[in-house]
């Protein structure tokens, strides 16, 4: 009896001494620092900066996404180069040179496959989430002499698929991964001048293209892709002069809120407000200048707007139930980004030629916290890890 009590004691007092891994966690997240090919680790409880991780090469515009458990992002940097980073010991784990020029990326439903759009040579190439091994690509050939489209707006769907638009070419393909090694690509053609960004709902329905080259988007039912894309808002500005556009809009930061889609109007002082029932527009909302990006409050009572230059130091709010603005904010010089924390209360903003991250309480728009960071652009909290399209 006393032997076995003695092998109890020691293997409560071995397992004592072994600490648990570190783990991810919803408060967790990273911004970028463009200038510098970094990024630092955020903690959002407590608003503070836990560190940062270098060497991730060109990241003058970059995107990241999170493995399922939030531990571990994958950062896509414009010369190519694809990051594995380990959040919670804040070092990199792989990293990938796999083009010449990218513009973001995706995770898969099951969290095995990471795909990277690229603009050039252009297409997608999908590697291991694991070890960043090449699994395939997928060229982006719209024509008979081979050349190939820029790739842009792809996002992860329900099925283990990405969807994707082709700039040049005017079309939007669906990749089944199911054999990551073998890709199944369905094409459809003719969706509309040169998408330059899309989005996925929350639901993971509905796969929504914008159209840089004429007024309109492209819409894909993914249930029923067969049916091809369908034009919504098509015309939508008819009529009106268009503004120079000094920043392309984003799609990827998705404002479905309720039964409304928010999405910025190109070269336009305006953002669509759509009905999610039949896709019609039920309003324009007249704002501060051209919106970059259009973001909805988790809690989908607000959707919060950021402006392109030379109006980019302002940002301002909609309440979703009045379809109007109830708030307008200067966080700083050339804000570049949002991001909402898990629940909604706090939303950050990265003020790059200020060199600072600001924290905003979204009900009463107090100012919370400030964060040195050297040109901040993109922030990402890893609750993202869980949410379809993100």
């Amino acid at each position: 009896m006393k032997a076995t009590l003695s092998c109890m004691v020691a293997v409560l007092a071995l397992a004592a001494c072994v600490a648990p891994p570190p783990q991810g966690g919803r408060e967790f997240g990273v911004v970028i620092e463009r200038a510098t090919g970094s990024v630092q680790v955020l903690e959002n409880r407590s608003r503070a900066s836990l560190g940062r991780i270098e060497g991730l090469g060109d990241l003058s515009h970059a995107s990241l996404v999170y493995s399922h458990d939030g531990r571990y992002a994958f950062v896509f940097g414009r010369d190519g180069g694809i990051t594995k980073i380990d959040v919670a010991e804040r070092r990199v784990v792989a990293r990938v040179l796999q083009a010449g020029n990218s513009i973001g990326g995706a995770i898969s439903r099951d969290g095995r496959v990471i795909a990277v759009a690229n603009y050039e040579p252009g297409g997608v190439n999908f590697f291991s989430s694991d070890t960043l091994a090449p699994l395939a690509e997928i060229a982006s050939t719209y024509t008979a002499d081979g050349k190939r489209a820029k790739v842009v707006g792809i996002a992860d769907a329900p099925g283990n698929r990405f969807v994707f638009s082709l700039f040049e070419a005017g079309e939007i393909w669906i990749a089944d991964v199911a054999d990551p090694r073998a890709p199944k690509v369905t094409r459809l053609k003719n969706i509309g001048k040169e998408p330059y960004d899309g989005l996925i709902t929350p639901d993971g329905r509905h796969y929504i293209a914008g159209l840089f080259g004429e007024d309109g988007l492209a819409l894909v039912d993914l249930e029923h892709p067969e049916l091809g894309a369908r034009r919504i808002l098509d015309g939508y500005g008819r009529g009106t002069e268009k503004l120079p556009v000094y920043k392309m809009p984003h799609l990827r930061g998705w404002a479905v809120a309720g039964e409304y889609a928010f999405l910025p109007a190109i070269g336009r002082h305006e953002v669509l407000v759509v009905s999610t029932r039949d896709w019609k527009q039920v309003a324009g909302i007249a704002v501060h200048g051209q919106p970059v990006f259009v973001m909805a409050r988790p809690d989908a009572k607000q959707v919060w707007v950021n402006f392109a230059f030379p109006l980019n130091d302002t940002v301002q709010v909609i309440d979703v139930q009045k379809l109007a603005l109830v708030q307008s904010l200067k966080p700083g010089k050339t804000v570049l980004h949002m991001e909402f924390t898990a629940r909604g209360d706090e939303v950050w903003i990265s003020a790059r030629d200020d060199g600072r991250v600001i924290v905003y309480d979204t009900t009463t728009f107090a100012k919370r916290a400030e964060l040195p960071a050297e040109s901040p652009s993109g922030i990402f909290f890893a609750w993202r890890a869980g949410v379809i399209g993100l």
